[in-house]
């Protein structure tokens, strides 16, 4: 898949005028995400590919933060997260168990689920500075929703046979989701720290540090690819907190449609020409 020079041209431009407004910065997730999924399902494919990948999910990240931060209804906002998260796992679960069965598969592609789950401990938290009562009860529903995560396998006998991928597209975890727990955690750090840039720098640089720590010591230094989600910071300070132009639900359907076209494509066009 190419990019046009015109594109990144455009961008670059942006970048001088230290114009990164939401929609440039979602821009540039984009394109980095597509690169990433096309290493994801293109074994051949450069191998940087799936470096400069690392830089699209903490750029969703800072906007949804700011987004979360700017929105006039938080309920919607989170409701529709959580909607195309378990759009994300039924489609999944459809493609790989019934439509479209591969050796390889579909994979899990669920960026909306630790989208969802930054707001509701943002929101939880916020509530509870205000009111430590009403923040304690749903301290406590979102205890039971990660008890009943791990429960309902044992009350419902189908839910045994779930990936945990698909489980927790429905129950969501803190945890077992996409990005897991750490990413949930920094992006809380986001949201906090969104008016102050040094300490926003300081923590994210702290947090890719950690990330190339744990991978070298699990996976080798080889292996080793998170923490180059350093490359998205330089665009994360010239952030302007203008919104750009609208296409909202734009972002909502390229997701699941680019990755489904790159799976079609390496399984069925592809390989069957190779």
């Amino acid at each position: 898949m190419k990019i046009s020079h015109t594109a990144i041209a455009a961008i670059g431009k942006k970048i001088g005028e230290d114009a990164m407004t939401t929609f440039t910065l979602k821009m540039i997730a984009l394109i980095l995400m597509v690169l990433d999924h096309i290493s994801y399902y293109f074994p051949s494919a450069p191998f940087w590919f799936r470096w400069l990948g690392r830089g699209s999910y903490p750029l969703f990240l800072f906007c949804m933060v700011w987004g979360y931060h700017y929105t006039k209804n938080r309920k919607r906002y989170l409701l529709r997260l959580y909607l195309m998260s378990i759009f994300m796992t039924v489609f999944g679960y459809a493609l790989d168990n019934c439509l479209m069965v591969t050796e390889n598969g579909y994979g899990n592609h669920n960026i909306f689920l630790p989208l969802f789950l930054t707001g509701v401990i943002i929101s939880t938290i916020e509530l509870f500075l205000r009111d430590r009562k009403k923040g304690t009860l749903l301290l406590i529903a979102i205890f039971l929703v990660q008890f009943l995560y791990y429960t309902i396998p044992f009350i419902i006998p189908f839910a045994g046979n779930l990936s945990g991928d698909t489980l927790t597209g429905i129950i969501p975890s803190l945890v077992l989701n996409e990005y897991g727990f750490d990413f949930i955690v920094l992006g809380v750090l986001m949201y906090f720290l969104r008016e102050k840039k040094d300490w926003l720098c300081v923590v994210y640089s702290i947090f890719c540090i950690y990330q190339f720590s744990s991978e070298m010591f699990t996976s080798g230094t080889g292996n080793a690819t998170q923490w180059m989600m350093i490359i998205a910071l330089p665009f994360m300070l010239r952030y302007n907190r203008q919104k750009g132009p609208g296409l909202k639900y734009f972002f909502y359907v390229f997701y699941p449609a680019h990755t489904f076209l790159l799976f079609w494509l390496a399984n069925y066009i592809f390989a069957n020409n190779g």
